[in-house]
């Protein structure tokens, strides 16, 4: 399953839709949809094959999750602290839970264990956790804002006190895939 930081779902809209009759994909999680829900391009999006579920604001917020041929059902659309998140459950593939979450960028390292860590942890991880410890299919999808290994970004100190580099913020995703769901 694809996720795609589309960074605008409007202004990008043509490559979307020609993406999708080229890839056909099940299920596409979108992140930074920089629109509006009220401007989300849901008719143009069912006119493609997919159904949508969306959480749309200006500037760099918003997250969706299209499926093919069917209705993604809310299960919860936002999760404590400061991540912009969404979570479907997808009908048409059998009792699979998708969360695409798109977490806010920290410049600072002090907000990175406040923000990023929480979000991550108490909201997303945990409960995505039981589930697949229980054997519901679980996807993960999205814009983490994390930088796992130095190996993983070009060589700079610009990013030395970003959130995206910090110990708090590399332990939190490591959790995640100690948690067999990366």
């Amino acid at each position: 399953m694809p996720t795609f930081n589309i960074n605008n779902v409007n202004k990008r809209f043509a490559n979307l839709l020609q993406w999708l009759r080229d890839a056909k994909p099940d299920v596409v999680c979108l992140q930074e949809l920089k629109s509006t829900d009220s401007d989300f391009p849901r008719s143009s999006i069912a006119k493609a094959g997919y159904g949508a579920v969306w959480r749309g604001q200006k500037s760099w917020n918003g997250v969706a999750i299209l499926a093919r041929g069917c209705e993604p059902v809310v299960t919860r659309n936002e999760l404590p602290g400061d991540a912009r998140t969404f979570r479907a459950a997808i009908s048409r593939l059998p009792s699979t839970v998708c969360l695409s979450l798109a977490v806010r960028a920290e410049r600072q390292s002090h907000l990175a264990r406040s923000s990023l860590t929480s979000s991550l942890d108490e909201a997303s991880y945990r409960p995505c956790g039981n589930l697949y410890a229980a054997g519901v299919p679980v996807v993960l999808a999205g814009d983490y804002n994390i930088v796992p290994h130095n190996y993983d970004i070009y060589p700079t100190n610009s990013y030395a006190k970003n959130a995206l580099v910090q110990p708090q913020s590399r332990a939190a995703f490591q959790r995640l895939l100690r948690q067999g769901l990366g």
